[in-house]
């Protein structure tokens, strides 16, 4: 049998529909990233809170993956933001459960700083040693949401001692490492950048006008792209003001916005009514929530996916379109501005400016071209960087050299060496 390991992902499930509030890129880093694994002879348990009363304990992800729901607070939906404090109760039903299966993990991969506040205690009960991927830092999100940043102030510190504790952990692009070393004094050699991915069995290139047939589309219109969740900070707002500055005004042109579920309802009413004060609604169309295996056929009928967050700790969709051959317009903040190389695979912008983004937008649509080149130029770069499996190759890299680490440490504090031979 492989090595067996758990993941910790309090609030992002890989069951989980994607496009609401709390659903988006690390429900599909969890999974996608313990599929692989798996692939490579992991077993891997993913430990994530229940939700829905009527969620099985386990379920049986794949041959290799279990999902095991967690019983922490009301099995109900609850905003991340006030999860914390039901973390206790999360690591008591977890070690339960370890004790109850009688498991034995050889490590922990935590995922956001709740699950690291797990992983600590775990580690404190059965010395399990545990790396972290924080996909987002209270200090980056409290700079850039300033009072609207609802997650409570021991989010920080519980960051600070995880970076102190965690065996290793995992930056997604240099702007992140960066951050953890400016912001939480990480040493340099305990980071490892491993980016996001994408899968490419999943996300690929797709004749456009096939796309746009099966999405009953016009062929003759210009479509952009919005996709992810509906959220402020994601800056859909920036696109539908940038929308209205648009120079091509003899050209048919679609804003397509995917995603938002009953949870987003207001944020979606906010836009809709901006897309109406700007007199643009009749250009804008509001999807909604897609299924993943529908997502493509929009990447692919797109002649630009934007996406302008103020902030954005890596971001997948920007990949995902890439994969399909979609240029991509993006904010030169965080992960993107590490996934989509200017002039490359598509543009860079500044968050927030909507009048940089429609002079980008103006530009790239008058030269179809270079719009070609881009497309092409997406698909190499994901397939040379950006998939799962390269992803899953860095991390097994990472896992192995830690449980090395630890056997070694573990032969010399009990004076046997039957455990050291990997």
């Amino acid at each position: 049998m492989g090595r067996r390991i758990a993941f910790i992902s309090e609030h992002a499930s890989p069951l989980a529909a994607l496009g609401g509030t709390d659903a988006g890129g690390q429900n599909v880093y969890v999974g996608e990233v313990a599929r692989q694994l798996a692939h490579k002879g992991y077993q891997i348990d993913i430990f994530t809170r229940r939700d829905e009363k009527k969620l099985p304990k386990v379920v049986i992800f794949s041959d290799m993956i279990r999902i095991v729901h967690v019983d922490a607070g009301p099995a109900e939906d609850i905003p991340k933001e006030t999860l914390l404090q039901y973390m206790p109760a999360f690591t008591s039903d977890m070690l339960q459960f370890i004790q109850e299966e009688q498991l034995s993990y050889e490590l922990v991969h935590a995922n956001f700083f709740m699950s690291a506040l797990v992983a600590m205690d775990i580690k404190a009960a059965l010395d399990i040693p545990f790396v972290v991927t924080f996909h987002a830092l209270g200090h980056i999100r409290r700079i850039h949401q300033g009072n609207n940043d609802a997650f409570p102030e021991e989010r920080i510190a519980i960051e600070e001692r995880a970076v102190r504790e965690a065996s290793l952990i995992i930056a997604e692009c240099p702007q992140d490492r960066d951050d953890l070393i400016n912001y939480y004094h990480a040493p340099v050699d305990k980071i490892t950048i491993i980016p996001c991915g994408v899968n490419t069995e999943e996300f690929y290139p797709l004749n456009k006008s096939v796309a746009r047939s099966l999405l009953k589309l016009s062929q003759d219109e210009r479509i952009l792209l919005q996709l992810g969740r509906m959220v402020p900070r994601k800056g859909v707002d920036n696109v539908i003001v940038a929308l209205s500055k648009l120079k091509f005004r003899d050209l048919r042109m679609k804003l397509l916005i995917v995603g938002g579920d009953a949870d987003t309802v207001n944020e979606l009413h906010r836009l809709r009514s901006l897309a109406e004060e700007l007199n643009v609604s009749e250009r804008v169309v509001f999807v909604g929530q897609k299924e993943r295996e529908e997502l493509k056929y929009y990447y692919a009928a797109a002649d630009l996916f934007i996406t302008t967050p103020w902030y954005e700790p890596f971001g997948i969709t920007p990949l995902e379109a890439m994969a399909c051959g979609t240029p991509v317009i993006g904010s030169n903040v965080g992960g993107i501005k590490f996934s989509v190389l200017e002039g490359k695979t598509g543009a860079l912008v500044p968050p927030k400016d909507a009048d940089a983004l429609a002079a980008k937008i103006n530009s790239l649509l008058r030269s179809p071209v270079r719009l070609r080149e881009m497309s092409a130029n997406a698909v190499r770069r994901i397939n040379k960087l950006f998939t799962w499996e390269l992803v899953a190759q860095d991390m097994q890299a990472v896992y192995e050299k830690i449980i090395g680490r630890s056997r070694v440490v573990y032969a010399k504090n009990s004076g046997k060496g039957e455990r050291l031979s990997l």
